[in-house]
């Protein structure tokens, strides 16, 4: 295992280990699916160049790993890469036999890569099987460990809603310091500039991004990736509330960190199909 050791400081009494684990891209398809979603696993195993019993033998050795060494594994979405009855048998399976929290990705409500306009219609297709294959609530969830409230919030299409708001400002009523853990990373000056100028990708894929800093992107990544006013309202919410200690995130692949504000740092797990994990030491 590819595995980056961070130390954080937020101020706890207990120290508490988590495992981040994110983007593992489990692709299966068997006789349950149509012959369509079986070609699509045969192409997308093709792409990412991977064999599929390499990346679940690398997962079960990274939540074996957490098992031992660590207080809790946390996933930040995209362990599968579309849903299909064993994709969705081994989200259940993976993260109920070791102890994980998730945070839902995109590819969670993929029917068929690519083939739609990811919007609300296209993820109520699935919800419900996903949300019956997660460990927690996919939209919104919270849980406290060692003193510390981890809260697990949906953006997988680039958006936060004005529910995602008031159930966090209610988190913050319990007076703990809050850990955040969203699939895709909230927008900073350093990882927009080094996803275009750096790794020449034609869009950075974050959320919350100004206007005026997408006219470069494709129309449909423009379209996709535009801040409404709840996801603009959360952003600025979090970053103004002192119990908001850290952003955990996935999506990109590659790991990463920076601060959103000096007082709000954001780490981007790197992809567990490539067998990378990061490790927090949180005191």
């Amino acid at each position: 295992m590819n595995l980056q050791k961070i130390a954080l400081n937020i101020g706890l009494e207990k120290p508490l280990t988590l495992l981040h684990l994110s983007d593992t891209h489990i692709i299966l398809a068997d006789e349950r699916d149509d012959e369509r979603k079986r070609k699509l696993a045969e192409s997308r195993v093709r792409a990412f160049g991977i064999p599929q019993d390499e990346v679940i033998r690398n997962l079960d050795a990274a939540l074996d790993y957490a098992k031992t060494n660590c207080d809790l594994a946390v996933h930040t979405g995209d362990l599968i890469d579309f849903v299909s009855h064993p994709n969705l048998d081994i989200l259940k399976e993976k993260l109920s036999r070791t102890d994980t929290f998730f945070a839902v990705g995109n590819h969670e409500f993929s029917l068929y890569v690519g083939e739609a306009k990811e919007d609300t219609a296209y993820k109520m297709q699935s919800f419900d099987r996903v949300r019956a294959a997660s460990p927690n609530d996919p939209d919104f969830a919270s849980r406290v460990i060692n003193g510390v409230n981890l809260v697990a919030v949906d953006n997988s299409y680039y958006l936060f809603t004005e529910n995602h708001l008031e159930r966090l400002k209610k988190e913050l009523q319990k007076e703990l310091p809050v850990i955040l853990l969203m699939h895709n990373p909230i927008h900073t000056e350093a990882l927009y500039d080094y996803m275009m100028n750096v790794r020449k990708s034609p869009c950075a894929y974050l959320v919350g991004t100004p206007e005026e800093l997408l006219s470069c992107y494709p129309a449909d990544r423009q379209e996709q990736q535009r801040p409404d006013k709840p996801t603009l309202d959360f952003i600025d919410y979090i970053k103004h509330q002192s119990q908001n200690k850290a952003v955990f995130a996935g999506h990109l692949h590659f790991f990463y960190q920076d601060r959103i504000i000096d007082s709000l740092p954001q780490f981007v797990a790197g992809g567990g199909f490539n067998n990378e994990a990061t490790e927090y030491r949180i005191s």
